[in-house]
């Protein structure tokens, strides 16, 4: 087993991409050495916080929010995993600086891809107009130039990415 460092891993891509998937899977690899991390899950905070907005200003207080509730959880020495779309590059380096241990995670799956899986039909909706200020197709998405980790569920299982991100983890945050 080793020692557990509080640590916000954060994981950006566009809707579909795979990040709540690698996620939960990689919850489950800390959950093996008995550690259990914190999942902020951007739609589920949304969910509780009643931020339904998806316009740039919304989307910034949101990204805000989640990101000083992982600076605070990892301050109080927890290992927080956030998967969510948080599209720029900006509010990224705020949360970046506002941690002690962070590891950007940029789950890099192509639009083409994410649009095939589409598993909610949001992709459908925002190409039809019926979905405003969608990311990727009427609002844009900054591809992260800094990221520790960048992943492609296209060509990689989600249990491969999540172990690359553990396997990281391990190294660079632990050692």
């Amino acid at each position: 087993m080793i020692s557990a460092k509080p640590s916000v891993i954060w994981l950006t891509g566009l809707s579909a991409a795979g990040k709540t998937s690698i996620a939960i899977q990689l919850l489950e690899l800390f959950k093996s050495i008995n550690v259990i991390p914190e999942l902020l899950d951007g739609d589920e905070i949304r969910k509780l916080t009643g931020e339904y907005g998806f316009d740039e200003a919304s989307r910034i207080r949101h990204n805000l929010r989640v990101g000083q509730m992982a600076a605070t959880l990892e301050k109080e020495g927890k290992i927080v995993v956030v998967a969510m779309i948080s599209p720029y590059a900006e509010i990224r380096k705020q949360v970046r600086n506002r941690c002690d241990h962070y590891i950007e995670v940029y789950v890099a799956t192509d639009l083409e891809c994410c649009i095939q899986r589409d598993p909610k039909g949001l992709y459908k909706k925002a190409m039809a107009g019926e979905i405003l200020h969608f990311t990727g197709i009427s609002s844009p998405y900054e591809v992260p130039l800094d990221a520790e980790i960048v992943l492609d569920t296209k060509f990689q299982a989600v249990e491969e990415s999540a172990r690359l991100i553990f396997d990281f983890y391990q190294r660079k945050i632990i050692n």
